[in-house]
């Protein structure tokens, strides 16, 4: 009988002590695993800010550098040794002196259209000091187309032309394309492209006192320009019939004026140029 009660007092002790000791053990678990999620947690946020942390400090680092590098300073906040090289101004080069261009060359074009040998009135010649057509001391004029003799010239200085006009130079014929010369030292003060005389060159010679004329040119010779100093028999352009020529009557119209200023080459005195061609001839 007593082993009877003994047996079922255990039997309903053992399964409460039991049941108790699981819970305990329960709780220590779970206490556990919250500590150690707790623990995981702050590891995790501790390693985030610190790779926050390198990510900001090597960002702060490259700024502060390329900031030192930018003011020319080093690592250690001293002057880097780029630095220490003075700066250099950029000046622009200065322009290249131009050479020096005669005066007739700075002549401005004139408003009025002045042709000499096509439009100018006969007038009497001013008395020179040496004579006209031979302002260097260099002789007769040189027939200024090439192939011409002075024996083949036909003298058309006085010749009349349309409104009442007197031609004031000579024709010269030749085909087209004929090289022309200088017919005297002098220089090219106006390349000039006219109604009337077309491709025109005016030459004024070494003296500044006579004017060459040559006119309804084809072409200018290559490279040749105003200023240029063009010697006796060098080309300076060729045979053609522009301007008021008339289509295929190709010749050179060449004058000689006088002048007593320079810089009003286009405004000179008329005189024949026939007998500067071909001295000796009355």
């Amino acid at each position: 009988m007593l082993q009877r009660l003994l047996e079922a007092a255990v039997a309903r002790v053992l399964p409460v002590g039991l049941v108790g000791r699981s819970r305990i053990e329960h709780e220590r678990e779970t206490r556990f695993v919250s500590y150690r999620r707790t623990i995981q947690n702050m590891i995790s946020f501790f390693a985030g800010f610190v790779a926050c942390a390198v990510v900001v400090w090597i960002a702060s680092a490259g700024a502060r550098s390329d900031g030192m590098r930018f003011l020319g300073m080093s690592s250690a906040g001293e002057p880097s040794a780029q630095s220490t090289e003075p700066a250099v101004e950029m000046v622009p080069a200065a322009p290249p002196t131009p050479a020096p261009i005669p005066s007739a060359t700075l002549l401005p074009t004139p408003l009025a259209e002045i042709e000499p040998g096509l439009n100018s009135d006969e007038a009497t010649v001013p008395a020179l000091t040496s004579s006209p057509g031979e302002p260097s001391g260099s002789g007769a004029l040189l027939v200024p187309v090439v192939g011409v003799r002075p024996e083949q010239l036909q003298d058309t200085y006085a010749d009349a032309r349309s409104e009442g006009r007197v031609h004031n130079a000579i024709d010269i014929m030749a085909p087209r394309g004929t090289p022309v010369l200088a017919a005297a030292d002098g220089r090219i003060v106006k390349l000039f492209n006219s109604e009337r005389g077309g491709i025109t060159i005016y030459q004024l010679d070494q003296n500044e006192k006579t004017v060459y004329y040559y006119a309804h040119l084809d072409r200018y010779a290559d490279n040749l320009t105003e200023g240029h100093l063009a010697r006796r028999g060098e080309v300076i352009g060729y045979v053609g019939d522009t301007g008021n020529a008339g289509p295929g009557n190709f010749h050179l119209h060449f004058s000689v004026s006088v002048i007593s200023d320079p810089k009003q080459f286009m405004n000179g005195v008329n005189i024949n140029p026939y007998p500067l061609l071909r001295p000796g001839v009355p």
